[in-house]
Parts: C-alpha cells; structure tokens; sequence
C-alpha cells in the first residue's frame, strides 16, 4: 500500500498547519487542495508546499465544494502513483490519533473502504445530528442494507483504483452530498467498507462550510437520485444480498 493524505481546504488557514503536522508526522505525502481560498488561506497553504518537500499543493481558480476538491486531490494522488488515499478535513474535527488505526485496516483490507464511523460528543450542532439520522436510513434503503452505519464522515481511507474507475464513469455531488454519494455507489459496485469508531468534535470557533438549505436540498436531491438509480440495479443487489445470506449458513 502507498498512501498519501488528502486535505481540501477552503479558509481554514488557521487550522491546516496543525493538520499537517499531524500527517507529516504519519510519514504521509500530503496533498493540499486550495479550493479557491481568500488570498491569505492560499499564501499560507503556498508557504506550506514550498517548505516542505512532502506537501503537493492543488489550486483551484473557483471553489467547487468540498466533493470537488476531494476528486481533484484523488486524480492527482492517482497521477503522482498512490495506491491509497486517506481523506481529512482541514479544520481539526477529525481524531488524528486514529489514523495509525485507519491506515492499519486498510493495509490490512487494500481493497475495501476505510472509514471512520463518528463518536460524537456535546459540540454538534443538533440540528447536524438529527440530520443524519434521515441519511442513514437512505443509505440503508439504497443499498438494501446495513452495512453503512454512517456515510457521512469524511475521515477514511480510499482504494484509489476503484474510486478513479467510478469518477472517469459518473458524475458525482461536488459539495457535501459527496462523501455519502462516494460510498454508496462504491458498495454498488462490490467494494467492502469497513468502519471504525472514531471520536468527532466541533470547534466553538471552527469554521463550517456547511450552508442548511442549499446542502440538505443537494443531499435530498441525491437520495432520489440514488433512489431511482438503486430500483434499475435492484436483481442484482438482491442477488448478492441472497448469496451471502447462504453464505452465512
């Protein structure tokens, strides 16, 4: 397994130096990508990559939303010859001291997705929590089970030749309905998700992209979407789903 980190960043200049110190200190080549930050996020992320040898920064000229530069570091990851690529976001969320964990499953499992599955504690926002809870029964609808105990955090670890493969083939969310959409249409296709717990926290003074209307009508949307596309795939999900059942006899 040759592994790189991914990090989209948008405005989160504060945060992002912790971040990478954090994947630096992984042994990880990190991908930066600069998703059309304000001037003083993008000379901090350009002082970044120039300092440090094992930083590859990507510029976007527009930002594209967190889905779109998520492909554009994986396309590049992909180009530069890794295998695998562990998605975190820039604004400290995330438990970095589990990535040693993350990294070990998936060298463990190189084909399947790795990825965390939220501990949360009292910094959510509750209307985020009680949010989640009508994506997860969609994706459980959508892939006519249970194997995604939640699809929504972006903290994991990609198999690159399967996510590219998809990407070249379907055209994705580019904001947050993302990292649900990726997952789904990845066990669409046969690919095994592993999922560990994980503690998540939010920062009093982070910095949330997350936009209430705009994103839950974009993760709407793509549950009908996903929806209508499950029902022309549903013979062979079902198939499957019977097979390992007598599998497990």
């Amino acid at each position: 397994m040759n592994c790189c980190a991914i990090i989209p960043v948008y405005n989160h200049g504060g945060t992002v130096g912790h971040v990478l110190s954090v994947i630096r200190h992984q042994q990880l080549h990190c991908i930066l990508v600069d998703d059309g930050s304000e001037p003083h996020c993008a000379a901090t992320l350009q002082a970044l990559a120039a300092h440090n040898s094992d930083v590859t920064l990507v510029r976007l000229t527009a930002n594209q939303g967190k889905g779109g530069a998520v492909m554009a570091g994986m396309r590049k990851a992909y180009a530069m010859g890794f295998s695998h690529a562990l998605q975190i976001d820039a604004d400290g969320q995330h438990a970095s001291e589990d990535i040693p964990a993350l990294l070990e499953l998936a060298r463990t499992h190189p084909s399947r997705l790795i990825s965390g599955q939220p501990l949360y504690d009292d910094s959510i926002p509750k209307g985020r929590l009680y949010g989640r809870y009508a994506t997860h029964v969609w994706v459980w609808i959508n892939t006519l089970s249970l194997d995604i105990r939640d699809s929504m955090c972006g903290f994991r670890v990609y198999p690159l030749a399967p996510v590219i493969a998809l990407l070249d083939s379907v055209q994705m969310g580019r904001r947050m309905d993302f990292d649900i959409e990726i997952m789904v249409r990845l066990h669409w296709r046969g690919v095994g998700i592993t999922q560990l717990p994980t503690k998540v926290h939010y920062p009093s003074d982070g910095i949330s992209h997350f936009q209430g209307l705009r994103d839950n009508l974009l993760i709407s949307r793509m549950h009908a979407r996903l929806f209508f596309t499950m029902l022309t795939r549903l013979p062979l999900l079902l198939w499957r789903k019977l097979a390992r059942a007598s599998l497990l006899k």
